[in-house]
């Protein structure tokens, strides 16, 4: 509990992994739901974003993640001297 409160580490990573998860789940629903339902549904239009909503969430979480690596190694070489 202290690292959270006098910021000792951090808690973003942890929140971005979630987030990637949730953003995996509503590319599938989102998917699936355009290859089956709906009055134009197309099942190659729908295999389409589940694979650039994958994707898409993989990048932009990877790319998140980097800053705070960033910032962590950063802070190690600060440390030292």
């Amino acid at each position: 509990m202290k690292d959270i409160f006098f910021f000792d580490s951090m808690l973003t990573p942890k929140i971005i992994t979630f987030v990637y998860w949730l953003l995996l789940l509503a590319s599938v629903v989102s998917g699936v739901t355009t290859m089956f339902v709906g009055y134009d549904s197309s099942f190659v239009y729908g295999l389409f974003i589940i694979v650039s909503g994958c994707i898409g969430a993989r990048i932009w979480c990877e790319l998140l993640i980097v800053l705070f690596k960033i910032h962590s190694n950063l802070q190690k070489i600060a440390n030292k001297e």
